[in-house]
């Protein structure tokens, strides 16, 4: 493979770009690609680097450093002895790649669910932007407080493309037990790769303190995120309202 050969994906004229991309890079795509297809379902094991330089006519040092890349970008998930496998929202150490709200003491936990509103409504002018749809185009509204040991923590608004979301209800989000981007995977085929986020410092009007059992006035942090899956497609807005009287929002840099 080079880049004059005939396969769009591997080419970079045929992709409007203006410089050479390195060959690993030209495999990574490749590879992306096949996830995206679904051609390895989250959690399945990959080919190995042998099976994959064979299959794209490449050294094994390149396919490993595309790999190398995915694993980074937490696309895939390289398991010592085992081999590599498709990441997936399921397994406990992903749980809290997207909840960066961390307790002041002790370890990380799942917060308990409590949805105020599930329901289907015309995208506001302001989500249809954010989600790259036409205002008044459906997405299911969600609306709920999650709380720790009890104690409500977490207000969150989410807005999802009713296209790519149909059918998802109340009842069976109550009764996933799981991380919520697990059913979206799962359920949806929608697996979310990256995001986006806004904070800032707020204080809680009457209703969001009414629903975090706080004062009026009491400060908060504001979070807006849009995530993104494969092909960098928007297919979920999602605004929270933290309490941070015994957490703080951690996240790391690299």
């Amino acid at each position: 493979m080079n880049s004059t050969s005939s396969n769009p994906a591997a080419d970079p004229a045929a992709s409007g770009s203006p410089s050479f991309r390195p060959l690993y890079q030209q495999i990574k795509a490749l590879i992306t690609k096949s996830l995206q297809a679904g051609e390895w379902k989250p959690g399945e094991m990959m080919p190995s680097e042998v099976e994959l330089a064979g299959r794209f006519k490449v050294s094994q040092g390149t396919v490993r450093k595309a790999i190398d890349e995915l694993a980074a970008e937490n696309l895939v998930v390289r398991r010592q002895g085992k081999g590599t496998f498709v990441a997936s929202h399921a397994e406990e150490r992903a749980h809290f790649r997207f909840l960066r709200l961390r307790p002041d003491e002790g370890l990380p936990h799942h917060p308990e669910n409590r949805f105020l509103e599930v329901k289907r409504i015309r995208a506001p002018a302001e989500v249809a932007r954010l989600l790259d749809l036409k205002a008044g185009d459906a997405v299911v509204y969600i609306k709920r407080v999650q709380s720790f040991e009890g104690k409500p923590t977490i207000l969150e608004e989410l807005w999802l493309p009713g296209q790519l979301f149909k059918g998802l209800s109340a009842e069976r989000l109550v009764e996933y037990k799981g991380p919520m981007y697990g059913l979206f995977e799962t359920e949806f085929g929608t697996r979310m790769i990256r995001a986006t986020e806004k904070i800032r410092a707020v204080t809680a009007d009457a209703a969001t303190a009414d629903y975090l059992k706080v004062p009026q006035g009491t400060p908060l942090l504001c979070g807006e995120r849009v995530s993104f899956t494969y092909g960098d497609k928007a297919v979920e807005l999602r605004r929270g309202m933290y309490l941070t009287e015994q957490h703080h929002y951690q996240n790391e840099l690299s």
